[in-house]
């Protein structure tokens, strides 16, 4: 096995950040495929405004898509690691090209499902009449690069997680800063209104996804993807959905929580305040990606070395992982509450906006160094195989926790849309709490036991 692609050797902090580097860039980039396309919008002479809540009432029917790409590719890469670990490369193969094909299957029944029901489930999401066409012209483009973003975001997990962080990097890279110059070009330059940055958007997609097959197909992979992996075995399909499930749930509960919050929202403040959850939603990927870029690559150092029975390298890879997370959020924490107008203002002037969404990122982002252990437990559980667990509390946290909450505050001493802000610091003190002590009640004990 080359030495530079063996987790087992070397520092175990050196060996994460070797990935989570590249891959925290890969995810801050990642977020310009849709923030840039908001911080645009948002900008649009004499339509801004609802242009940008059009604009987020789509944001449920991406978060699908990415769980669905969650599912077989989060899901796939940890039991590829573990084989690689165990030195099984022809069960690696197996599990890539599976994933692959499940993919593929899944992307086109999405595409094709969400395109026929699109009108009944955009007014589901919080749609007015004024704010429908601008979200029906967005989604109806964005839904014919379906497979291409299915593709590049699920596969180019196989990429990190033979060790290829800079690559990885170069996948997301690639496609965002496209997605940064044919944005303007369409919206400003060709007058395509919102338009403009969905085709700019799978265009993007295009271009990264052949950038993965190309890597994945080539000389440098360590593990190729062949075609005659590409059959299904659903043996091993079941064991991908099963690891992956708790990425899909929490992407796909993610999407429920926007759909209840824009919901909410609509009822007691309008479209206004549908606007401002969608800068949230854009401030907060901003925030959670280099968590999940820390996250992302620790779990193949997890997963290896579990594989490769080295216990003490995995109790290590979970420190660290833990605290890098911790203290990364608890500075952005600082900078929010000191600056909300600034990250505002990245998205739109509209003075009554500024002025109703500065309290609003107050209440949502407080305390949000919690949602860090949330991370941290979930990513180890998903590492180590725990499906269960991990699965367990990404409902636990959305489902049991911030969709009651969402539905029951506002009710509460006329909190209002105040109410609905508060219910994301609440789950995150209780949700985080609970998934990182119950992984170190028992993935932790259980490590413990066999050094």
């Amino acid at each position: 096995m080359n030495k530079e692609k063996d987790f087992g050797q070397g520092s175990v902090s050196a060996n994460i950040l070797r990935l989570a580097i590249p891959m925290t860039l890969a995810q801050l980039i990642n977020v310009l495929y849709n923030v840039v396309d908001r911080i645009y919008i948002g900008h649009i002479p004499h339509t801004s405004t609802q242009a940008l809540t059009g604009i987020g009432l789509t944001l449920p029917v991406i978060t699908i898509i990415t769980a669905f790409a969650n599912l077989f590719g989060m899901g796939g890469a940890p039991l590829f690691s573990m084989a690689r670990g165990a030195d099984e490369p022809e069960r690696a193969e197996r599990i890539m090209g599976n994933s692959f094909a499940m993919l593929l299957a899944s992307g086109a029944l999405l595409a094709v499902f969400c395109y026929l029901f699109k009108h009944p489930l955009l007014y589901l999401f919080g749609a007015s009449d004024v704010t429908y066409p601008y979200a029906n012209a967005y989604i109806s483009i964005y839904l014919l690069g379906t497979l291409f973003v299915m593709v590049s975001l699920g596969m180019n997990n196989f990429i990190n997680a033979q060790g290829f962080g800079v690559t990885g990097m170069l996948t997301v890279s690639i496609g965002a800063l496209l997605n940064l110059v044919l944005d303007p070009l369409f919206i400003f330059v060709f007058h395509m209104g919102v338009r403009g940055p969905a085709t700019a958007t799978i265009l993007s997609q295009c271009v990264s996804c052949i950038w993965v097959l190309h890597f994945l197909t080539g000389e440098k992979a360590i593990i190729k993807l062949t075609r005659k992996q590409l059959h299904l075995n659903f043996s091993l399909i079941r064991e991908i959905s099963a690891l992956g499930l708790s990425g899909f749930v929490m992407s796909i509960t993610n999407s429920s929580v926007q759909i209840m919050c824009n919901a909410t929202l609509q009822r007691y403040g309008g479209d206004l305040y549908v606007g401002i959850m969608t800068v949230i939603n854009s401030v907060r990927e901003i925030i959670t990606m280099p968590v999940m870029g820390i996250t992302s690559g620790a779990q193949p150092i997890m997963s290896f070395n579990y594989g490769a029975k080295k216990y003490g390298r995995v109790k290590s890879a979970i420190s660290f992982t833990a605290i890098s997370c911790i203290v990364f959020t608890l500075v952005m924490w600082a900078f929010l509450f000191f600056f909300p107008h600034v990250f505002i203002q990245m998205f739109n002037s509209d003075p009554k906006l500024l002025k109703e969404g500065v309290p609003a990122m107050h209440l949502y982002f407080f305390g949000i160094f919690m949602m860090a252990l949330q991370f941290a437990g979930q990513s180890t559980f998903v590492a180590l195989g725990k499906s269960r667990q991990a699965v367990f509390f990404s409902l636990f946290r959305k489902v049991i926790i911030v969709i009651p909450l969402t539905l029951w505050l506002p009710t509460i001493a006329s909190l209002g849309t105040d109410g609905v802000f508060l219910a994301e610091p609440v789950s995150n003190f209780i949700g985080g709490t609970a998934c990182f002590v119950t992984m170190l009640l028992t993935v932790w004990r259980t490590l413990d036991k066999r050094k």
